[in-house]
């Protein structure tokens, strides 16, 4: 159906002047959701267990037609602590059962704590989980944990192995940073390898391991040296991506036409790097080293953290995870009863001109889609904007694409290299631009002074037209003391040639957003206190001088995804 728009006023009010003039759509009923007042920043698709503090995904995998995720998770509290390893099911990625807890301290090797981790599947398709224990010395030390019963479809009950812990601090390390192995890949020796985070020295890095039984490592050395100052190296990921393919590669895939992702995560974010893997030298010699400026490669430039991506061999494609944390206080957290949440699994592969990943929200999220409206072809007149009507705006998914004509009256950044961030944190969406800000205004209260903006900014750096992105939170919320930063990435697309796409999932509590068909993506949490439920808007807007035009727009309620508890919780055991 066609969508219905209407011109306002005053959409920022800070002085801009916006045209009064209404659009000539059809009129489409609102098909609002109810208000959550008791809890109105819990998601209705995005994954969340019922209550308590989570935080990484672990372990992900695809296992006789069942989806895995398990999940660092305080089953006792809404903050950080007790930490276990959380067990849900799932079908198609959207739709959840939550298990027992597979994963939980038993032991001298995990008596402090069960840490992040991995999931390999060995010969024969037997999972194999690798996490890190806090030991009775308060070392990290690395586990190994299989499946009682590979009969029991949902894989309910895990055993630890009789050698744990199979991986220790190796000399020279600090014992409280060497966590989070990966997931293993085997070489064409039939040995296995994984990586395991550590900070040598002061600098981040990822150990190699070889096994030939999964049981016996040994240490190889650090797979790359890294030249940046990176802190620790948290959940490290390694995976080889396709290279002119749709389609991904199995994690021990070492083709000729791959190359491999090396990700860490420090700094608050998760950054990735580009290379090729030598399985005899066990070397890999990378295009790029890590960037800590938002300049660099990233796999999302706002909240975004500890990701994990495996392969899923039914579809041919690998799914990345991130978990999205609050940005609220830890006495807010307690309020809520709840901390934490999983991004929208994403799919991930190499671009076309081979210099970064792209990601894309997995199909199966268009499931969850209702009652579409669209538009087609329309302009945006510099200082106008449009409100977005017949869809739920606390819950929604939109797709815009937007052309530029006027490229020539693009503003230029005298710099040679400049962070991204700091642009956008100068050029925020209220401040009026030429050729931007262009874009979305999410979860918009009635009387416009909440809202979450991303947007756009054409400028032009070394004679050659870029495309900023950003996400503005600066207004999302009247109330205080919350993470309002204003998040800002470049996107690789030329606006001569191509048209600037955004999508934008909103939820609630989050907004992920993806730029350039997925080339840069970009994660907000705001805590609106007037834009709840019912009373939030939603907008397309131009607060820059040229006009731009929305060439299609297309948006969508989005209905809960379905996360059941499980009916009986099973008593720990105290024993391996």
């Amino acid at each position: 159906m066609k969508l219905f728009l209407i011109y306002v006023v005053g959409l920022f009010c800070a002085g801009v002047g916006y045209g009064a003039e209404v659009g000539d759509f059809d009129h489409v009923q609102r098909n609002l959701q109810s208000d959550s007042t008791d809890q109105p920043y819990r998601t209705g698709y995005h994954f969340q267990p019922p209550r308590n503090w989570m935080n990484d995904p672990n372990g992900p995998f695809y296992h006789n037609g069942v989806y895995h995720l398990f999940y660092q998770y305080n089953p006792y509290g809404a903050v950080w602590g007790n930490i276990v390893w959380a067990h849900s099911v799932s079908y198609d990625l959207i739709n959840w059962v939550n298990l027992e807890d597979a994963i939980y301290p038993t032991g001298p090797f995990d008596v402090n704590g069960c840490w992040s981790g991995s999931a390999t599947l060995l010969p024969g398709g037997k999972p194999a989980i690798f996490y890190t224990g806090i030991d009775v010395k308060n070392r990290q030390v690395q586990n190994l944990a299989m499946p009682k019963n590979t009969s029991d479809p949902l894989l309910r009950e895990w055993v630890k192995s009789t050698h744990n812990p199979l991986i220790t601090p190796p000399y020279g390390t600090d014992p409280n940073f060497f966590r989070d192995p990966t997931t293993a890949w085997q070489g064409e020796d039939k040995a296995w390898r994984l990586l395991v985070g550590s900070q040598i020295k002061g600098r981040g890095t990822a150990i190699l391991y070889k096994s030939k039984d999964f049981v016996s490592w040994s240490m190889i050395g650090s797979l790359f040296n890294s030249l940046a100052e990176t802190d620790m190296w948290e959940c490290p990921d390694f995976y080889p991506v396709g290279i002119n393919s749709m389609n991904a590669v199995e994690t021990s895939d070492q083709g000729e036409w791959t190359k491999h992702v090396l990700k860490a995560s420090f700094n608050s974010h998760d950054y990735y790097i580009l290379g090729n893997y030598d399985m005899k030298t066990d070397r890999f010699s990378v295009e790029n080293d890590f960037t800590v400026s938002s300049s660099g490669l990233r796999y999302d430039y706002g909240k975004f953290y500890a990701s994990k991506t495996f392969y899923d061999s039914a579809k041919e494609r690998r799914i990345l995870w991130g978990w999205i944390n609050e940005s609220d206080s830890k006495s807010s957290d307690i309020k809520k009863g709840w901390s934490g949440l999983q991004s929208i699994p994403r799919n991930v592969l190499l671009s076309k001109s081979g210099k970064q990943l792209v990601q894309w929200p997995i199909k199966e999220t268009e499931k969850l889609r209702a009652k579409e409206v669209t538009a087609l072809s329309k302009d945006l007149k510099g200082g106008s904007a449009v409100e977005v009507l017949g869809i739920t705006a606390a819950q929604a998914d939109i797709e815009v694409s937007f052309e530029t004509t006027d490229l020539a009256k693009a503003e230029t950044i005298d710099h040679n290299s400049v962070d991204p961030q700091l642009l956008c944190s100068s050029k925020t969406a209220s401040v009026r631009g030429k050729l931007g800000p262009f874009g979305l205004l999410a979860l918009v209260s009635e009387d416009l002074k909440e809202q979450t903006a991303i947007y756009f900014h054409v400028l032009k750096k070394n004679g050659k037209f870029v495309v900023l992105m950003c996400s503005d939170q600066s207004r999302s919320s009247l109330m205080g003391g919350l993470d309002k930063t204003t998040y800002g990435g470049f996107v690789d697309i030329d606006p001569r040639h191509e048209k600037i796409s955004l999508r934008s999932l909103i939820d609630h509590s989050i907004v992920e957003s993806f730029g350039g068909k997925g080339k840069t993506c970009i994660t907000a949490r705001v805590y609106p206190s007037l834009a709840i439920g019912n009373k939030a808007h939603l907008y397309v807007f131009n607060n820059g001088t040229v006009g731009v035009k929305i060439s299609r727009l297309s948006a969508w309620s989005m209905k809960n995804a379905r996360i059941a508890p499980i009916s009986k919780r099973r008593k720990r055991k105290t024993s391996n």
